[in-house]
Formats: structure tokens, C-alpha cells, sequence
């Protein structure tokens, strides 16, 4: 397998830091070590998240191809947007995003507070369209790369979490290597890996990545889209293009692919009662801020299987924690009394 003949333009701080979370896994009972890798914690562009380490590739190849204009797409409390947004600003590049209506959810100031405020504050064209949530190509999407060209830009075109981009896997291929060479050094291995999938370039680049150990099928997807199908066909395809890229040199089966669908309710961007307990539960005990779109959910999933005795006594689980906390303020309602 061979990452390192595809151009990285560093964007990151380095190895993430993976932190034990002892209060949390004492409160479950004890019986199972949770530990989190922080991907929130990884840059220092605007609070960074996991496609600030997609994005590594990604603007590398715009820089080779002469583009002046990152051109990316979302919901309204996009982390991805914010991310390329603080991308073009540190590279001087120009910046639109189309920001959909992805999330039923109304609350007065949900478009000018957390992600998108801050896109704005970096100086992106922030385009607001009413369309709603789909982790397909869209052709809002297509109009505003064509209003660039039309201008006389030239436009760089990144997908909805940069999944449907053919570099969108190589970040969390490259996740899978440092949490091997962080195994290393801490002296034992994770039997499982606990991660949010929505778009799902993320979990396709761990699954390539763990693959290579025979450790693919131990990458634990917590759906957040609420489309379970969709998400788990969308991550085995990335999955198997990425896995022909890095050549891995061996079939990404269905099997590999593994996506627990129980927390992704009620809907995308829409938090269960599930969902807030766990976001008040690891930052209460942990001082770990996780949101109501992503990580509060895979953090719900990670503490519900913990009870339900899912994981193995003994085990050691991995929470990558991918960022978006910047969203919670558009949630403010929701947590007026904490």
C-alpha cells in the first residue's frame, strides 16, 4: 500500500493526539477503555475537524492545477464549508460556498451563527440555497462552479464532506497509519475504531487503512445521515476506488463495511434524547465537546453499545472525534439550561 506518492499539502499540526477517557469509561462500568484520537484538535484553521486532513490532498492537486477558487457545498452549519473556507483564506485562494437547507430544524439566527458565521468572517461567497439534505452531486452545486468559470476563475470542485472526490479516501487512509505508529508507542492495539459516517469518504479511508492489518471490518460506522442504505453503498464504493488508488492489494468486501444505524434518528442534523444525553454525559464528565449533527451521535453510539455490553470486557475503543462542535451555538435553544 502506497500513500506517500500522492502530494500532501500540510494543513495539520501533525499526529493527532489520542487521550484516554477515564472518567467516562468508569462511569460505563469499567469494563470497556475508551480513548479518543482528536481530529478537533488537529488544526489550526479554524478549528480544524476531519477535512482539514481530507483537504491535505485535495487542495494540493487545485495548486497543481492552476485553481484560484475552492468551490464546496453543504448545509447550513456545515463543518466541510468552514474547513475549505479557512483552507482558501490561509492559501489566499478565493472561496464559494453553496450552503443548503440540509436540517429541519428553526431557530432565528440557525444561518448566522457557529460554522457558517464563521465562513463569512473569512471572507467566503456564502450562498444560501433552499434545497434539502442529499449526499449526491447537486446542481446548485454545478451553477456555482460555472459562475466562477464565468467570472474568469478558475474553480476547484469539492464534494459534500470531499466524499465524492477521487482523493476523498486518502486522509483516513493516512488516519489508519498514525493510529498504528501511535499503537506502537502506547504498547497495545485498539479492538475497535468508533466513527461517525454521513457522506462517508471517513469511514471508506479507515477501512481501506485497517484493512492492511486485517482490521477493516473493526472500524465501527455510527450512521448520522439517516439514510443508512445510501451511506453504507455510498462508503463501500469510496472504499474499493480507494482502496485500487493506495493499491492495497487486496477486495474491499461488503463485510468490511460495517454501519450500526441505530442512532442516526430522528432525522439528519436533528438530535434524539439519546443523542443530548451523550453530548451532556462526555462533557460533563470529560470537558469533550461533541454536537447534535455528528459526533454527538457516534458518541451515542460508542456509550449504548458500551452498556449493552457490545463491546468485549477488556476491549480497547478508539473515538475518533471528527469536530463540528463550532455548530453547537446554532443549537442554543436546545441547550439554553446546558
Amino acid at each position: 500500500m502506497d500513500l506517500q506518492r500522492f502530494p500532501r499539502y500540510p494543513l495539520t499540526f501533525g499526529p493527532t493526539p489520542v487521550q484516554p477517557l477515564k472518567r467516562l469509561s468508569e462511569y460505563l462500568g469499567g469494563n470497556v477503555e475508551l480513548y479518543a484520537k482528536r481530529e478537533d484538535c488537529n488544526s489550526g484553521l479554524a478549528f480544524g475537524g476531519n477535512k482539514t486532513r481530507k483537504l491535505e490532498y485535495l487542495v494540493s492537486d487545485a495548486l497543481a492545477q492552476g485553481c484560484d477558487t475552492l468551490v464546496s457545498i453543504g448545509g447550513i452549519q456545515s463543518n466541510q464549508t468552514r474547513q475549505v473556507a479557512a483552507v482558501a483564506a490561509h492559501l489566499g485562494m478565493k472561496c464559494v460556498l453553496v450552503q443548503e437547507n440540509w436540517v429541519n430544524y428553526n431557530d432565528a439566527v440557525y444561518d448566522r451563527v457557529g460554522n457558517i458565521e464563521l465562513s463569512r468572517i473569512m471572507g467566503a461567497d456564502v450562498r444560501l440555497v433552499p434545497d434539502g439534505f442529499d449526499i449526491g452531486i447537486r446542481p446548485s452545486w454545478e451553477e456555482a462552479l460555472e459562475s466562477v468559470r464565468k467570472a474568469g476563475g478558475k474553480p476547484y470542485p469539492i464534494p459534500a464532506g470531499c466524499s465524492e472526490h477521487p482523493l476523498g479516501g486518502l486522509g483516513f487512509v493516512g488516519f489508519a497509519e498514525e493510529v498504528r505508529q501511535q499503537e506502537a508507542q502506547l504498547g497495545f492495539r485498539f479492538d475497535y475504531v468508533v466513527v461517525c459516517s454521513v457522506t462517508g469518504s471517513t469511514q471508506a479511508g479507515m477501512v481501506v487503512g485497517f484493512a492492511a492489518d486485517g482490521r477493516a471490518d473493526r472500524v465501527i460506522g455510527i450512521d448520522a445521515s439517516a439514510t443508512p442504505e445510501k451511506t453504507h453503498a455510498q462508503i463501500t464504493r469510496i472504499a474499493r476506488h480507494t482502496a485500487e488508488l493506495v493499491g492495497l492489494g487486496q477486495a474491499i468486501d461488503e463485510r468490511d463495511v460495517v454501519l450500526d444505524a441505530r442512532y442516526g434518528g430522528p432525522e439528519y442534523g436533528l438530535p434524539s434524547e439519546g443523542t443530548l444525553e451523550a453530548i451532556r454525559l462526555c462533557a460533563r464528565l470529560e470537558g469533550v465537546l461533541t454536537d447534535p449533527v455528528y459526533e454527538g451521535k457516534s458518541m451515542q453510539g460508542m456509550i449504548d453499545k458500551v452498556r449493552r455490553g457490545e463491546f468485549e470486557a477488556g476491549s480497547k475503543v478508539l473515538y475518533a472525534h471528527l469536530g463540528g462542535a463550532p455548530a453547537l451555538s446554532a443549537y442554543s435553544f436546545i441547550f439554553r439550561n446546558g
